[in-house]
């Protein structure tokens, strides 16, 4: 087995690993038994466990692997640090703020992300050390493009939380 192989197979299982306990966290904090809205954090874990390292595993659908997982990983970032904003701690302090929120769920999140953007760049780019990122920052695939994304994603989240309160 080449390097690349197992490398792959490592972040692969580590994506899983990675998305099934956040899903479990997940269930843990909001049980679908209490309110069927959070079935889909249950879908959203379904989907991060089994069809997201589905498509990593083939060249061809790598990159759509690779936007669903990203977009997922920033939806979840924004509806986690807004639930850590409507639920903060009382003191309000540093400690308290890594914690007693949902930073770490949301730092594991972004753990998933990066384990994403290894693959996808383990695949496209293997391990030429010589690659040197190109193009424009803000254009896919470049992390521009997610700041951009995360930036737009919660700013219409925002204003519709603003508008249909």
């Amino acid at each position: 087995m080449s390097y690349k192989t197992s490398t792959k197979i490592y972040l692969l299982l580590a994506l899983i690993v990675l998305a099934t306990g956040g899903l479990g966290l997940h269930l843990r904090i909001h049980p679908v038994a209490q309110n069927h809205s959070n079935l889909i954090a249950l879908l959203s874990g379904i989907i991060s466990i089994v069809l997201v390292p589905l498509l990593f595993i083939s060249k061809k659908t790598t990159g759509y692997a690779y936007v669903i997982n990203g977009m997922m990983v920033i939806i979840g970032t924004i509806t986690m640090f807004h639930f850590l904003l409507v639920h903060r701690p009382a003191p309000f302090t540093a400690s308290s703020f890594f914690l007693k929120t949902l930073l770490p769920d949301i730092l594991l999140l972004w753990g998933n992300f990066f384990v994403g953007r290894a693959l996808f760049e383990l695949e496209f780019h293997g391990y030429d050390a010589e690659h040197a990122h190109a193009g424009i920052f803000y254009r896919y695939p470049n992390n521009g493009w997610w700041a951009v994304h995360l930036a737009a994603l919660s700013l219409i989240y925002w204003a519709g939380h603003a508008l249909w309160r």
